[in-house]
């Protein structure tokens, strides 16, 4: 009887394709970029109110909710294969993205990093705590992104992990329902950490503050410039979401409004990161 020849994952050579995708992502985030150079936007300091929740907690219960949606997906038939071409754009923009996301959260190193895309006509996507992505086909179909403003999608959410907006989001609305006026120390953090182990689907459908967006937008911008990707497509982007409001009913809008204000910022801060893309490009 032949026997298939052993592969990294000690199974069928079957495996192989999808653990050297997986492999590639984990060399990305330990990867260091050519220089560590300082942030070229501002976007101020972080907020101590974060630390209520154990991020370790919060990834692993972000981890296992990605897994429920991509199995999810898959029984519907709806999760894209590894050769997907729409799928093999995104990992290879995601690689070139990963090894300036250091720069903004050292914990990122030790991200098992993840994308896949799901076949779905809603315009959507995200990256959950700990590097899980996902795109859904809507978003790259119809918007027709370009690859400079796909990787301006991925930079934003990417930044919302790295920045860790979820965290924060979560301790407020916990330290808010069990009233921590009283005295973090009298519940203990660990009553905290359970309660971000249990979050069910809160991670997809959390509303970010406006600040929390004005950071994303900032901070994937400078991470897209540094990969090498224009930053004027930031401003493309976001005209084609705020196009994109009167079909009506776009989930990813909802979370992540669109409007004047945005696209100012954005174009203001443009030139802040336009000689890192020249860099790139060189």
């Amino acid at each position: 009887m032949h026997h298939p020849a052993p592969t990294p994952h000690g199974g069928c050579p079957r495996c192989a394709a999808s653990w050297s995708a997986r492999r590639g992502f984990l060399l990305a985030a330990v990867a260091a970029a050519s220089a560590p150079a300082l942030a070229q936007v501002d976007v101020g300091g972080a907020s101590g109110m974060r630390r209520l929740v154990p991020a370790e907690q919060l990834e692993t219960s972000a981890t296992q909710q990605y897994g429920q949606l991509l199995a999810q997906a898959k029984a519907k038939g709806a999760l894209a294969p590894d050769d997907h071409p729409q799928l093999v754009k995104l990992r290879a923009i995601a690689r070139r993205i990963i090894p300036y996301a250091t720069q903004w959260n050292s914990r990122a190193a030790q991200w098992r990093w993840e994308v896949n895309l799901i076949g779905s006509k809603e315009i959507n996507a995200f990256c959950m705590p700990g590097g899980k992505i996902a795109f859904y086909t809507g978003i790259l179909d119809r918007l027709k992104l370009t690859d400079d403003e796909i990787a301006m999608v991925m930079g934003h959410e990417m930044a919302h992990a790295l920045r860790e907006h979820a965290r924060e989001r979560v301790a407020k609305s916990q330290a808010t329902s069990i009233g921590l006026s009283l005295g973090a120390q009298l519940l203990g953090l660990g009553e905290l950490g359970n309660m971000a182990a249990n979050l069910g689907t809160q991670l997809l459908t959390l509303k970010f503050s406006r600040s929390d967006e004005s950071e994303a937008d900032l901070v994937g911008l400078e991470l897209a410039a540094r990969a090498g990707y224009n930053p004027q497509s930031a401003v493309s982007l976001w005209r084609k979401m705020g196009e994109a409001t009167g079909n009506g009913g776009i989930g990813f809008l909802s979370t992540h409004p669109t409007g004047p204000d945005r696209i100012r910022e954005l174009e203001q801060n443009v030139p802040k990161v336009q000689a890192l893309y020249q860099q790139s490009r060189r």
